[in-house]
């Protein structure tokens, strides 16, 4: 049954402050004012248009996207969340995460924002060293991220997950662990912490920086996961961090193999019918000033996964679970007997990238060491491996 399978709501808020230099989503700057009625009154309506693909499910999570969300006003989020309540039925124990900027809000936004709705916020700290954040473009500054952390405690967000980057131009491994540190003292219930990558298409892949060596890489991530570990987060994903029933829902969600809707400028989704047996993925379209044009869909392009690639997308969200998945998981999601997945199970488990188990697809310790290895095993021949989830907390490359 579909409604087996979880559902999310992504909402895209496509406009930032400034666009930082190592940025591959669609976010674009803010040089005027943002239209955020026509906006909201837009996603409301790209929302009616994909009713009839999700008609009868349960929301599990939503999640607020950029872009930087916080820029719009917690009144905003508020229609947008009663226009979704008034469509579609939630779960109690819904999940509502905002995606925040330092630089962007103050208590009495986050006091907003809770009242609308939101009870998670994924503030994006980044580095929490003037220095490291001058070299990332970002707009605010080391206070201004300590003040939005103790703002959003104080406006009585207790679910709230902190994003940190590491393997930053010029840091050293003292460097990346003060940042850990001192995120680590306002007790999160999350983390993420991921390493900077070049991606295409972006001013830093353009005009690299200079970033530290690997062998400075490796010693950072080691000593940097002993650091979190210690503190009582346990490690559930490649780059997330969470103390036990604090792991982010949305992402979870992304990761085993979940369904989503995607609303918003560049959104996309993956929905499964079970009748027709068939996930199909759709993306709207993408430049803000064309998204919600009278004249035409909303949905820029529509595709039904062949097989292949619903086992590689499967296998590119789930092996990065560091406890993988079931078996069993993979045929309800997938819709497909595990045998499709042979010989390249048995060639996995023979490189010692996979556990040796019947009941489960998990990475060996080796194989989240070299977990591209391992997923480029079951890649298509017309893909690329990207280390990114569709929409979720800022992932460079690993939420």
């Amino acid at each position: 049954m579909t409604a087996s399978i979880p559902l999310s709501l992504y909402i895209h808020i496509p406009w930032c402050v400034r666009k930082c230099p190592y940025c591959d989503f669609n976010s674009h700057e803010a040089r005027h004012n943002i239209p955020e009625a026509l906006y909201v009154e837009a996603l409301i309506e790209d929302l009616d248009e994909n009713l009839p693909s999700i008609w009868g499910r349960s929301l599990s999570s939503i999640f607020f996207g950029g872009g930087t969300p916080s820029l719009f006003s917690p009144q905003a989020i508020e229609n947008i969340l009663s226009a979704v309540r008034s469509r579609l039925r939630m779960s109690p124990e819904i999940e509502i995460t905002l995606e925040a900027n330092p630089g962007t809000v103050d208590e009495s936004h986050f006091s907003g924002f809770k009242s609308a709705g939101i009870n998670r916020l994924s503030i994006g700290v980044q580095s929490l060293q003037d220095g490291k954040l001058k070299a990332l473009g970002r707009i605010h500054g080391r206070e201004h991220a300590l003040r939005a952390i103790d703002s959003a405690v104080h406006a009585g967000f207790d679910n709230f997950n902190l994003d940190l980057m590491h393997g930053l131009p010029g840091q050293s491994m003292e460097d990346a662990l003060n940042d850990i540190k001192d995120a680590l003292a306002f007790t999160p219930p999350h983390l993420s912490w991921y390493q900077l990558t070049i991606e295409p298409n972006t001013f830093f892949h353009h005009q690299p920086p200079r970033l530290p060596e690997e062998e400075v890489l490796w010693d950072i991530q080691e000593k940097g996961k002993e650091t979190i570990a210690d503190a009582g987060l346990k490690q559930y994903e490649v780059s997330a961090y969470a103390r036990a029933g604090y792991e982010c829902l949305h992402n979870k969600n992304y990761w085993e193999f979940g369904d989503y809707l995607g609303i918003g400028a560049g959104a996309h989704s993956k929905i499964t019918d079970v009748n027709a047996g068939t996930i199909t993925r759709h993306w709207q379209v993408k430049n803000p000033k064309d998204y919600g044009d009278s004249s035409r869909s909303f949905t820029s392009q529509k595709v039904v996964l062949p097989p292949h690639d619903i086992c590689f997308e499967f296998m590119l969200n789930a092996l990065r679970l560091t406890q993988g998945v079931t078996i069993d998981l993979f045929k309800e999601r997938t819709g497909l007997s595990i045998d499709v997945l042979e010989p390249i199970l048995t060639i996995a488990k023979n490189k010692n990238l996979l556990v040796d188990s019947p009941m489960l697809l998990c990475p060996t310790e080796h194989g989240r060491q070299f977990l591209n290895d391992l997923i480029e095993l079951f890649l298509p021949n017309t893909k690329t491996v990207r280390n990114i989830h569709p929409q979720n907390d800022k992932k460079y490359p690993p939420t």
